[in-house]
């Protein structure tokens, strides 16, 4: 198992090249000194629930992320997904727009809504890769089906395997690429993907790579959440320092890595449910921060102690999408909630934090 994952180890040569004044991270230049909290989530049957059809867990995230976290904190969003599936999943459901992404299995970091790529990790990762070598060698395992062309990325070549051959085409193929001069890693995930990366990248690497960045600028975060799982998450949990949750619903692979690894580390843990509701769970735990999301208040009418202007903001769209619904029984007491948020006097308004 360990073969399959690596260590979590970043090497950057030329530090003073790749961390330069213009190293891409503008988009949070809204955040004075270091974030409170920085959640790093893996997407598919982690923050996003496959079998939640109304999208429950993550619309109970998102609004106690916009009430208490967005002035204050990041979220990255680290998937397995190319570009373009992370784009249709965008579509599919409602997720929040990240400060940044991490994409392809860690080969792609990119910043803000418009994606900006990082230059200086595309540099870093062309350091002993060369993706012909790998389709000559990976076509002599007939056990190998090539993904869908959308998922063959510069530093990523993607296959299927079945779970009962991975092992053993795993140290195959390693061993014949290693034969060949190339330095990388394979990466098996999900009970059935099989993805071949630059040695120096992945999950855990990329997460390494922008705590580097941070760390240069003088702006670490205080606390960093990662959240996970499948396979290719494991090396998220490797990073020092970090807090970590496995979802209730992780799959056999990350548990078993966890047993290996890190059974001892109290910062880690096993969820008790799943997906988006188990970040949530998790952060009480630590004593992050809130965990009481504004979707679990049952009357939203009544106002909270020291409520923020994202509170407020999250409780008049759940009023609005309530009232819609027409689920609000009394009207008037609704109008007058939304008239107390809404017109407040100079003397009442507390200031914005943003």
């Amino acid at each position: 198992m360990n073969s399959v994952f690596g260590s979590i180890f970043v090497n950057i040569d030329k530090v003073e090249t790749l961390l330069g004044p213009n190293w891409g991270f503008a988009v949070m230049d809204r955040l004075k000194s270091s974030a409170r909290l920085m959640i790093v989530s893996d997407l598919d049957h982690t923050m996003v629930d496959h079998h939640d059809p109304e999208n429950v867990s993550i619309l109970r995230f998102n609004a106690l992320w916009e009430a208490y976290y967005r002035h204050d904190s990041l979220l990255v969003f680290s998937t397995g997904r190319s570009p373009t599936l992370y784009k249709q999943l965008r579509k599919e459901k409602p997720m929040l727009t990240p400060e940044i992404n991490i994409m392809s299995v860690g080969t792609e970091i990119t910043y803000g809504k418009t994606m900006v790529p990082d230059d200086g990790w595309v540099e870093f990762l062309n350091q002993k890769w060369d993706r012909n070598i790998i389709m000559e060698e990976a076509s002599k395992f007939s056990e190998l089906t090539r993904q869908a062309e959308t998922e063959q990325r510069a530093h990523k070549v993607s296959f299927y395997v079945k779970k009962d051959q991975a092992q053993h085409v795993t140290e195959a193929l390693s061993k014949s690429l290693e034969k060949r001069g190339l330095d990388v890693k394979i990466i098996y995930s999900g009970g059935i993907d099989l993805d071949i990366l630059p040695k120096g990248a992945g999950k855990g690497q990329a997460l390494a790579y922008l705590l580097e960045k941070f760390e240069t600028e003088g702006k670490r975060p205080v606390n960093t959440l990662v959240c996970g799982d499948s396979g290719n998450d494991a090396q998220l949990f490797g990073i020092s320092g970090v807090y970590g949750v496995m979802v209730c619903n992780a799959q056999e692979e990350l548990l078993q890595w966890h047993a290996e690894n890190a059974k001892d580390n109290s910062k880690i843990i096993h969820a008790t449910e799943r997906c988006a509701a188990g970040i949530i769970q998790v952060r009480g735990h630590f004593n992050l921060g809130q965990n009481l999301s504004p979707r679990d208040v049952s009357d939203l009418t009544e106002d909270v102690d020291n409520a923020s202007p994202g509170y407020e903001v999250a409780k008049f769209n759940l009023l609005y999408e309530k009232w819609r619904q027409a689920e609000i029984e009394k009207s008037e007491v609704f109008i007058a909630s939304l008239k107390a948020v809404c017109v407040r006097t100079d003397k009442d308004a507390r200031p914005l934090p943003y």
